[in-house]
């Protein structure tokens, strides 16, 4: 008897050394980015892509961290956490493509790694509480939404409880996957900055998060880049790359950072006949890229001895015939421009537009005809 019971000690003791062992490095670990520097460059394009709901490129985003050596359950853990700040819908379509990618690869015999799951919840585990004590860490001091106490709840007991507290991945795994959808997503600077300055609190260092915007830049687009190092300058990491992104310069050579034609150099030469600012990118071969600002349009004019061609590749615009009705300019809409008509085109008013523009059957003698600005009324009537 005296042997069982010292046994059933010993095993105690033991069983507490390795519970305490294990939560005092749990603890550790969560303050610290499991990933490696491939692994959470994939991470960053898997969230980002998650956030502006562009599937395809969520796809080839899962098999490049697939293949740098991601699990199954990260990715979908890191997806599952995003319907906290993306919806449910681009979620669950998420993990749509993520199920997927994993039975293609399979089909191919490819390696899936498919990785641990979370750990269950202790007994007596307290959401609220701990869920309080995440959001203080990441805040960086106590936050209370009095306004909408639901919500506050929500926050705390939920987001900030059940899905914190799931370990297949860390808090600092979690900061730069909501770090880097944030960065997808339009008009949510506010929590995007919050975030940054969340994700320094939880254990990223300022590489790992000055990293994301190169990531975002070279593998999802220049808005997304543009906003998160716009974000990281803010919480004031400074960084000469990171400067870069996030200087107007940057933005200077695309069009609302949406558009992949380069915006080019201001129209000096035409710009007595257009009614706000044009930018001209030629291309060779008498072929020009002009972008036209919201609400530029130029004078009506008139083409003679040779037909232009006008190719609309981004945004919303008007192109109009004397005495006819106006014609929308939308991408992949194209207008040959009869020889001698007198017309006009340009933007709409609350978007950019760029098109291409070059000229054919061009005789000897072709000129262009400048003639009056189009009528504003006329103009501001054209969406009603």
């Amino acid at each position: 008897m005296r042997i069982r019971t010292l046994l059933v000690a010993t095993l105690t003791v033991m069983l507490a050394f390795c519970t305490n062992k294990t939560t005092q490095k749990s603890e550790k670990d969560m303050e610290k980015l499991t990933f490696n520097e491939e692994q959470a460059a994939a991470m960053s394009a898997i969230a980002c892509n998650e956030a502006r709901a562009d599937y395809e490129a969520l796809a080839k985003s899962i098999n490049e961290g697939l293949d740098a050596g991601l699990t199954v359950s990260q990715v979908k853990e890191a997806l599952s956490q995003l319907y906290a700040y993306t919806g449910f819908p681009r979620s669950l379509n998420a993990l749509g493509t993520l199920q997927k990618v994993v039975a293609d690869r399979e089909s191919r015999g490819e390696k899936t790694e498919p990785g641990v799951d979370a750990a269950m919840l202790p007994r007596g585990y307290d959401a609220l509480k701990q869920g309080t004590e995440v959001q203080t860490k990441l805040s960086g001091q106590p936050f209370d939404y009095a306004f909408c106490p639901a919500e506050d709840y929500y926050l705390k007991a939920h987001l900030f409880g059940d899905i914190f507290a799931r370990d297949n991945l860390t808090f600092a795994d979690r900061e730069l996957v909501t770090v880097s959808a944030l960065a997808g997503l339009d008009k949510v600077e506010p929590q995007l900055a919050a975030h940054v300055r969340g994700a320094l609190n939880m254990g990223l260092t300022e590489a790992q998060l000055l990293a994301i915007p190169k990531v975002l830049q070279e593998r999802v687009g220049k808005a997304e880049a543009h906003r998160a190092a716009v974000a990281i300058r803010q919480a004031g990491i400074n960084d000469s790359s990171n400067n870069r992104i996030a200087s107007d310069m940057y933005i200077q050579d695309y069009v609302d950072l949406k558009s992949k034609w380069s915006r080019g150099v201001p129209n000096t030469d035409y710009a007595q006949y257009f009614v706000g600012n044009s930018y001209v990118s030629p291309y060779g071969g008498g072929m020009v890229n002009v972008s036209f600002e919201p609400g530029c349009r130029n004078n009506w004019h008139v083409h003679h001895k040779q037909v232009q061609v006008l190719v609309c590749v981004y945004g919303r615009g008007w192109y109009q015939e004397w005495g006819k009705p106006a014609v929308k300019l939308e991408p992949g809409v194209v207008i040959e421009v009869p020889e001698g008509v007198k017309h006009w085109h340009g933007a709409a008013k609350d978007s950019w537009m760029q098109h291409l523009t070059y000229h054919k059957d061009v005789q000897e003698g072709a000129s262009n005809e400048w003639l009056e600005p189009v009528d504003d009324n006329h103009y501001a009537n054209l969406e009603k």
